[in-house]
Order: C-alpha cells, then sequence, then structure tokens
C-alpha cells in the first residue's frame, strides 16, 4: 500500500495505527485521490482537522459483507454516488444504457448501481441499524426535494427517505461536513443537527423557525404539477447562502423534511486550504490490474480555478450545486500546482485547462454578493447583463501570463467554457486578443445553444445576436494575428419552448455554418433544474406562463437529426420533419435547400439524397446511370447490360 492513500482495507488500518475509523466514505466512482473528484476533496478535509477516513469505492450491492469491510466507524457513513448522478451517468437521454463509465476501471459501466446514493444507503442500513448516515456529492444534492426523475417518468420524494439516511450536505460540502463531523465527535446525537447551514434533515415535529418558507406538500405536488412549478420557483430564489430562507417540505406520514439555508462560499483562503491539500492526484494503485481510470486522463493536467457560477443557464443544475457566488483560488495556489504538473515525467508541456463551470469567471458578479448575496429577483447576465455586473478578465490574464512563463509550459489553453457575453461585456478586448493568440488549440468551443431567439430566452441564453458579434470579434482577431481558428458551437435541441419550425431555424443556420456541428445534445432533464422543472410541468416556474414542450419521442428525433441535416442516415426522418412543417422549399436542388428530393425508379428504388436507400434494390452501382442513357440513347449504348448477360451465361453452364 501507498501510505499516501486513505485505507482501503483492513490491512491498510492495521499499517496506519487505526484500530477505528472515524467515517467510512463509500462511493460510487472508482477511488482517486485528485481534487477534481468530490470524495477526495471531503475526504482529505476531514483528516486535516484530525480525523480517520476510510474508502469503499465501488461495493458489490449485491452483497452485504461489502459494506463491513472497514468496520463500523466510530462517528458515521458518509454515501456519494461520486462525481455525477448515476443514471445519468448509466444512460442516455434517449433511456438506452450507456457502455461506458468514465469513472470505474477499464471504462467498466456495471460497477454502481443505478440510484447508487439510495442503494449505498439503504445497504449500509441492513447492517448498521444505529450508525449515522450522512449523503453528500451530486446526486444527493439535486435530489434533496421532491424532484421530478424522468428515468421513471415520475415525482419521486426526497432521497433523503427513501435512502433511510439521517442527513444530507448539499452543494460543494467542506463547511458542512467538518460541523457534522465536531457535532458528532462532540457527542451530539445525530438527530440533534439540525443547526448547519448546507444541510438537510428530516423532523416528525413541524419546527418553529423564523421566516422559514413552507413549501406544498409531497401529496399535493402529485395532486397538480402547477403545485410543483410553484414550489421549484421558492427553491430556485432560495440557494443564495445570504438571503435564502430555510424551506420546509411536508410529508403526510414522513412528517416534514428541512433545507437550511446554504452554507457560506469559501474564501480565497479556504479555496487555496482544500486544493493544497495532500492529495496524490492519482488512482489507488489497486488498480493497475483492473485497468485505468479514464476520467483522470482527461483532468490530469487540468487546474481548477475557480468553482460557482452567476451564468444562470436554466438547463444547468450548477445554481442548486455550488450556488451562484464565483469562488477563486490564489495565483500562488494555480501556480504552485501548476509547478508540480512539471515535474511529472509524463507533462508535455501542456496545461490542458485552467478554469472550473466558467473558465473566465474570476470573481463574483459584484461586490453587492460577497456581503449582500445574489439577487433573487433577476440574473447577472440574462436578459441582458445587469448594469452593475463587473465584467473584468485583467485578473485572468495576469494568471495566464504568469502560467505561460513557466519552464517546461509550452502552451495553457482553455477548454471549460467562457461566456462570450461576459467576454463582449468587457470595456476592452484584451481577453480575446490573448485568446486567440495564446489559449486556443485551433477550435474553441462555445455554447450558443440555439438560434431562435424564444428557445434561447427559456434557456436563460443571451440572444443569438450577442453570439454572431462575438463571432465576428473572434474571426477579426484571428485574422489580425494570421491564425485559421474556428468557433465550434455546441446546439441542443428539444429543450421545452422549442417547437419543429425553431429546429428548422437552427438547422438553416448549420447549413449557412458550412459544416455540421459533431457535438449534438438532446435535452435531458436532470433533477432540479429550471429547464426539468418546465418540462415535467408545461409551465415556466419563474411566470407560470404555458410553453410547448417536445416529449413526443419522434419529434426529439426530429428536432436532433434536423441539425445534422447532412448525415445520410437522417435523410428519412429530416424528410418527414420538413414535410410535417411544411416546409417542402427546403428539399430541392437550389443552394439553400437542406436534402435533395426522393427519386423514384422504374425498379421502385430509393434514392436518399446523394445516396440510394440501403433498403431498397438498386438498379446499378452507378449514380448517374439515367444522365448516361439519356446522353448515349442515339448509339444505343447497351454497355450497362452486359453484367447481366455474363450472369445468365454462367447460369447456363451451371445447368449444364
Amino acid at each position: 500500500m501507498d501510505n499516501r492513500f486513505l485505507p482501503v482495507s483492513k490491512k491498510d488500518m492495521e499499517a496506519a495505527g487505526i484500530k477505528q475509523l472515524d467515517f467510512v466514505y463509500v462511493i460510487g466512482d472508482a477511488y482517486v485521490d485528485h481534487p477534481s473528484f468530490g470524495p477526495a476533496i471531503i475526504s482529505r478535509v476531514l483528516q486535516s482537522r484530525g480525523y480517520t477516513v476510510g474508502i469503499i469505492a465501488q461495493p458489490d450491492w449485491k452483497v452485504d459483507e461489502s459494506i463491513t469491510i472497514l468496520g463500523e466507524p466510530r462517528l458515521g457513513f458518509l454515501i456519494s454516488s461520486g462525481n455525477m448522478d448515476s443514471m445519468v451517468n448509466h444512460y442516455t437521454v434517449a433511456k438506452k444504457r450507456r457502455h461506458t463509465d468514465a469513472y470505474s476501471p477499464d471504462g467498466r459501466s456495471d460497477c454502481r448501481p443505478d440510484r447508487a446514493v439510495t442503494v449505498y444507503s439503504n445497504l449500509v442500513r441492513k447492517t448498521y441499524k444505529h450508525t449515522p448516515v450522512i449523503l453528500g456529492g451530486i446526486e444527493a444534492s439535486l435530489r434533496r426535494f421532491a424532484h421530478y426523475d424522468y428515468w421513471s417518468n415520475q415525482l419521486k420524494r426526497s432521497v433523503l427517505l427513501d435512502s433511510g439516511a439521517d442527513i444530507i450536505s448539499y452543494g460543494m460540502g467542506e463547511h458542512a461536513i467538518v460541523e457534522i463531523a465536531d457535532a458528532l465527535d462532540s457527542g451530539i446525537d445525530i438527530h440533534d443537527i439540525t443547526f448547519i447551514k448546507g444541510t438537510v434533515y428530516r423532523t416528525k415535529q413541524l419546527p418553529q423557525i423564523p421566516d422559514a418558507l413552507m413549501l406544498p406538500s409531497y401529496e399535493k405536488l402529485l395532486e397538480d404539477k402547477l403545485n410543483y412549478a410553484r414550489s421549484f420557483n421558492i427553491q430556485h430564489r432560495n440557494t443564495d447562502p445570504f438571503q435564502g430562507k430555510t424551506l420546509i417540505e411536508p410529508y403526510e406520514k414522513q412528517g416534514y423534511l428541512v433545507q437550511n439555508p446554504a452554507a457560506l462560499p469559501l474564501t480565497t483562503q479556504e479555496m487555496d486550504d482544500v486544493y493544497d491539500l495532500p492529495y496524490t492526484n492519482a488512482c489507488h494503485p489497486m488498480y493497475e490490474k483492473l485497468g485505468k481510470i479514464p476520467a483522470i486522463e482527461e483532468i490530469k493536467f487540468s487546474i481548477t480555478s475557480n468553482r460557482g457560477c452567476f451564468g444562470g443557464c436554466n438547463f444547468c443544475a450548477l445554481t442548486f450545486h455550488q450556488g451562484r457566488i464565483v469562488q477563486v483560488r490564489s495565483h500562488e495556489s494555480i501556480l504552485k500546482e501548476a509547478k508540480e504538473y512539471t515535474n511529472d515525467p509524463e507533462f508535455k508541456g501542456y496545461i490542458h485547462d485552467v478554469g472550473g463551470p466558467t473558465a473566465d469567471f474570476r470573481q463574483p458578479a459584484c461586490e453587492k454578493q460577497l456581503k449582500k448575496g445574489a439577487c433573487t429577483n433577476r440574473q447577472c447576465l440574462f436578459p441582458t447583463p445587469c448594469d452593475h455586473l463587473k465584467a473584468d478578465h485583467k485578473d485572468y490574464l495576469q494568471l495566464l501570463e504568469k502560467l505561460r512563463k513557466l519552464p517546461k509550459v509550452k502552451k495553457v489553453f482553455i477548454r471549460s467554457g467562457i461566456r462570450f457575453d461576459y467576454v463582449l461585456k468587457d470595456s476592452n478586448d484584451n481577453f480575446i486578443k490573448d485568446l486567440v493568440n495564446y489559449h486556443v488549440s485551433g477550435q474553441l468551443r462555445v455554447a450558443p445553444e440555439h438560434v431562435s431567439n424564444q428557445v434561447l430566452d427559456k434557456m436563460g441564453k443571451p440572444r443569438h445576436e450577442v453570439y454572431e458579434t462575438f463571432l465576428k470579434k473572434f474571426k477579426t482577431y484571428n485574422q489580425a494575428c494570421g491564425k485559421k481558428q474556428f468557433a465550434v458551437p455546441y446546439f441542443m435541441s428539444s429543450h421545452p419552448g422549442c417547437t419543429l419550425n425553431d429546429a428548422i431555424e437552427l438547422a438553416e443556420y448549420v447549413r449557412d455554418m458550412g459544416f455540421m456541428p459533431e457535438q449534438v445534445q438532446d435535452f435531458y432533464p436532470t433533477p432540479s433544474t429550471m429547464s426539468t422543472c418546465m418540462y415535467y410541468t408545461g409551465v415556466d416556474p419563474a411566470t407560470m406562463q404555458k410553453i410547448y414542450v417536445p416529449r413526443d419521442v419522434k419529434e426529439k428525433a426530429m428536432q436532433r437529426a434536423l441539425i445534422q441535416f447532412k448525415n445520410p442516415a437522417n435523410y428519412d426522418i429530416v424528410y418527414t420533419a420538413l414535410k410535417k412543417a411544411g416546409r417542402d422549399d427546403l428539399i430541392g436542388f437550389d443552394k439553400h435547400c437542406l436534402i435533395r428530393p426522393r427519386r423514384q425508379y422504374s425498379t421502385g428504388s430509393v434514392a436518399t439524397g446523394n445516396k440510394v436507400s440501403e433498403k431498397q434494390n438498386k438498379p446499378s452501382k452507378s449514380k448517374n446511370i439515367k444522365a448516361r442513357n439519356t446522353k448515349n440513347a442515339n448509339t444505343k449504348n447497351t454497355n450497362t447490360d452486359i453484367p447481366r448477360k455474363k450472369k445468365a451465361i454462367r447460369n447456363v453452364h451451371k445447368k449444364k
């Protein structure tokens, strides 16, 4: 065993002189001791406070004993599904099983159960009836209230009730987990720990909390979807640690679910302390024979510089998990990490990323946020940037320049998303100049998501004209420095509010781009986003106005196929979509058309675009039979019949 890793077996505990661990951490990912993995951060933070932590990574949930390999912890079990919601990890938006899992050895997809947090917690409860169980991580955080579950198409109860756990530490969790540990260590019963920010607990008695907001009961949510929309809007407006109220969700038979306001954001010093902990930045040696963990290959030489996001995209869960207040690491902390990379024998001189949820957010949106919190009645960037927004890239530019100048560093890339509307809001173009000159690897990935303004409005994204303005600037500065670099857009299909006509508008834009986007995401209704609430309820929870929601499988397929209309495999469905929308003008041979018409042959075959459908019999291998026969009609050319005649002759010989 490498003594720098936390114990994963009784043998490890003995080697470390530990008779009983304070906490046992059960996780759905493989054990990777890197600060890009949430369990690594939480376990190291606890260790820095003097607590012992052991790791049970991806236990066999079909075997009760798998949860007992480290014995009963002194203070409690910690449970997380890992870096991803287990259902998103396992299933595509079409609810088809994924074949790989980047967080498991050799990319295996069978190393964790569906709804991992619930399964692991119930597994613990089966053996350890009274040991405290604390849930954390993205899956528990986003399912802390009653929530719409896309995979079962049901409104589910809080995961705290279904799991049998005692408390949820939601959000990033560093503050909350230390306070929970200290409370348990001081002898406070887990059921009496009701006072910690960033936690959710359950109680039989209605708590008397000043200014608490009562949400509709779970039973009321089941009766009327509009009640869920109202409830979610209240939740969404109370994610701020400064202004957020205590929220109470009643359950007829289980009592009350209580969410305390969010934990305070980390200061820069606290962020530095978290990322300066003694991570090995490696997979545990036990995976050497099982295969590599693909996820670490992606982030091994990337640097986290911030967390939190005030972008406010409606389809993103960051507001509900990390919050809107941006927290940053110091230059010194980041440079220290980068220098450590340069000493790694595998480092080739390239820092793959310096960012976070949004790379170019290196400060809170405005000065007010650190004292009074984020506004509850408006967004920082949507529908237009707030007048109080401080759009300034100086700090980020200075940081990037320092990293570029480090010995052994050849290139520093920015691969996290940037907000192009935030870039344009800056009073000068210094950032986009440096971005073009130093930090793009040929292609810049940006996320306009759509081109229809009515769809962008439901997404919480800037209007299409803003993206076009950014593209012009990006092109201008590329030309100025003599580079041929391209902006590669991410688009999303089937978002609430998107009609078939909107999808066609996007397809026409793709046509005019001149290339087909490789990355297309069909809207995925994951728990606790505004867009998911729209999908489930059919209304915008912010306004309670009805919106169109494409739920039909066929229409969703049409919207997605339209974005990639050049793909021959999509011809039939694109043809059907255009016919359904009455857009026959886009079927033809003009340059503005998306696809060519179907061509009927005497044999009954159908040509799909430039490719003959494989479902029909082909009249000939030649694509231009009709043209060639017409050209040679006067000379009575019969060459096309030769293969058929030869075949007939061969058959005669066989009979003889």
